[in-house]
């Protein structure tokens, strides 16, 4: 990016006889949130909300070379400035007394960054770009900090310790003092009108436009217990009535037995449109990181959650909320089999009235309006 600065005029403003602009100045914010979709989404919606309330507000995103950022961040029309990753080792080894000289590194360039865009806020959002982006504004820049699991990661904890806002998608999500407001979503999701769009998503991915339909996605990468278990269900699923929307993964084929005159169980490796992906569907069987919990909430689709085993069990907190209100349901991992999607999901798919019910506990459950909110939040601490 080039180091020069323009000076805007804003409308409203009255210019001196230097050509300076006296009045509102403008709004730089500094989005912190790579490495992750799950990251990366909530920073995206939230500098949307902000350019809505503040047109002229300069947004820029911080992420690293590796991360998903380098596709997902131009693409919505934001640059996008590369530190090194702080990625924090999970346990004793070489690595870890490498990590001083890498933090040193990455919070110098994230610091010359700040300077060069003239920020007046920076927002994180967790993982490996957050916590040099916290330790470079560290009394130089107001920070807001939001955590979107149940469960606050180490970088969320360090920077909450002196931001000035705290927000968090759900309660008791570990940071003190934290407001719960929910994850910022994009506005394809928080304004879909799943029914309206029901026709025009179905024929977008080949779908019976009757049928039950189930849509499968395992995150951007896919998931393969979720893989194995549909693509050995395909033939029940297909001579019950019920068609299948499968998101496998890019780098994952899966191989599945169409019934002849079934409705189709059309597999893709990818979905960029997941808006038409749920409204397409009466039905999802899914991970449930925060991000995906949140967008199946927002739109009121019913969910079988099936949890990453992985991690500090962060995933079947996100989903508990849900499960609680009674608009999904929670499958351990090792046990999505073939044979528990035949003896479970494919009734569930079946049955409109449940379904029905599941859909209006799921929307109860949701955070439409939470990207509008922190965006508020952070003009506030902007000073704007």
């Amino acid at each position: 990016m080039s180091g020069e600065q323009t000076v805007r005029i804003d409308q409203g403003a009255v210019a001196d006889p230097r050509g300076a602009a006296v009045g509102r100045r403008t709004l730089s914010v500094v989005v912190a949130g790579g490495g992750t979709a799950g990251h990366i989404e909530p920073a995206l919606a939230l500098a949307d909300a902000v350019r809505r309330l503040r047109p002229d507000a300069r947004v820029t995103a911080l992420g690293t070379e590796r991360g998903l950022e380098n596709r997902l961040v131009p693409a919505r029309g934001y640059p996008l400035e590369l530190i090194p990753p702080v990625p924090m080792p999970r346990k004793a080894s070489p690595e870890l007394l490498k990590l001083p000289l890498k933090v040193r590194e990455s919070v110098k360039r994230t610091r010359d960054v700040l300077d060069r865009v003239g920020a007046n806020v920076v927002v994180g959002f967790g993982g490996y770009v957050s916590l040099p982006a916290y330790l470079a504004a560290r009394g130089r820049v107001p920070i807001v900090v939001h955590e979107a699991n149940a469960r606050a990661g180490l970088a969320n904890k360090v920077g909450a310790k002196f931001a000035a806002r705290v927000l968090a998608a759900t309660p008791d999500s570990g940071l003190a003092g934290a407001r719960t407001i929910g994850i910022p979503l994009r506005e394809s999701i928080t304004r879909l009108d799943r029914w309206a769009l029901r026709a025009q998503a179905r024929q977008h991915f080949g779908l019976h436009p009757h049928a039950p339909t189930i849509l499968v996605v395992g995150g951007s990468q896919g998931a393969r217990t979720l893989n194995t278990a549909f693509s050995g269900a395909a033939e029940a699923l297909g001579r019950a009535g019920i068609g299948v929307l499968h998101a496998h993964g890019p780098k994952n084929t899966i191989a599945v037995q169409q019934v002849p005159g079934a409705p189709a169980y059309t597999a893709v490796p990818y979905l960029e449109r997941m808006d038409l992906a749920y409204a397409a569907a009466d039905l999802v069987v899914c991970r449930s990181g925060a991000m995906t919990v949140a967008e199946v909430s927002a739109v009121g689709l019913p969910a079988v959650f099936v949890p990453l085993p992985h991690g500090n069990g962060e995933q079947a907190l996100n989903a508990q909320p849900v499960v609680t209100a009674g608009g999904a349901r929670l499958v351990a991992d090792a046990d999505l089999t073939a044979q528990r999607v035949i003896d479970e999901v494919l009734p569930l798919a079946r049955d409109a009235q449940r379904l029905q019910e599941m859909s209006r506990a799921t929307l109860g459950s949701g955070h439409r309006e939470a990207d509008q909110v922190l965006a508020q939040i952070v003009l506030e601490v902007a000073g704007q």
